[in-house]
């Protein structure tokens, strides 16, 4: 097996070829990727859409032939936007899939793609352009998941962690950044102060080692919503984030980014 697809809701990525060591992140429904190794009923794989490397169970991966993998390289490509929705196949095949589902081989007139020539309908909601309003798209969507429980490597609705919840929100959008806020701080242009930020700029945070440990998105009047302990809303300022609830400060701010081209 060369090549996968996750054909399940989510599967999970862990640091180690074990389920006992710690999941890392997550491939979502219709996400591919590179087989590299097997060991023992499982898989090392590197993550198509963002490469990132980790190990999977084996027996949640669905193997794909080169052929199809070469496809769906090279065809269209629909992002699901609503936070859970049912894709049904042809066979009776059907899956709950969280928002930020890859929907691979799309066809827009009909509503419909295919994988391993069976094919699905989904009449959910889904993106396969940039939408016109970038910014205002993110924070449409970054609202959607207020109060969603903050997972360690997570990147569904049902839990997600601060770099996944930015990384999906920026794929929805049709922006491709990497998995982790230390991957992710390398991009865009630095802004100087917090009243320069527009709605879908990026803020990202360090801790006393300098390392870069949390990332959030920027909305409106200094304010930022991030996942920490879950999706929430927070002021921020030259400082950091500001825990409306704690009445605290949580996090130092290191730097603002803006990706978005506009």
């Amino acid at each position: 097996m060369d090549y996968g697809i996750s054909m399940l809701s989510v599967i999970p990525v862990r640091k180690e070829p074990s389920e006992k060591s710690e999941m890392i992140s997550q491939l979502l429904f219709g996400e591919y990727c590179k087989i590299m190794e097997e060991f023992v009923g499982w898989c090392r794989i590197i993550s198509e859409y963002d490469g990132y490397e980790g190990w999977i169970d084996k027996k949640m991966i669905t193997p794909i032939s080169s052929r199809t993998y070469k496809k769906i390289k090279k065809s269209a490509v629909a992002v699901s936007t609503d936070i859970v929705n049912l894709v049904s196949s042809n066979n009776c095949h059907n899956v709950m899939i969280p928002a930020g589902s890859t929907l691979p081989c799309w066809r827009p007139y009909k509503h419909e793609f295919s994988i391993n020539k069976e094919i699905y309908k989904m009449d959910g909601n889904i993106h396969y352009r940039q939408p016109k309003n970038v910014r205002q798209f993110i924070i449409h969507q970054s609202l959607m998941y207020i109060n969603s429980p903050y997972l360690w490597g997570g990147r569904s609705p049902m839990g997600i962690d601060c770099s996944g919840f930015s990384q999906i929100i920026y794929k929805m959008a049709g922006i491709l950044i990497p998995r982790d806020a230390s991957m992710q701080v390398h991009l865009g242009v630095a802004l100087s102060f917090v009243d320069e930020s527009r709605p879908g700029d990026l803020a990202f945070f360090d801790n006393d080692e300098g390392s870069i440990v949390h990332v959030g998105i920027i909305w409106k009047n200094n304010k930022i919503i991030h996942s920490s302990g879950q999706v929430r809303i927070d002021n921020i300022d030259e400082f950091g984030i500001f825990n409306v609830d704690k009445n605290t400060y949580t996090h130092k701010l290191r730097v603002m980014k803006r990706i978005i081209e506009d």
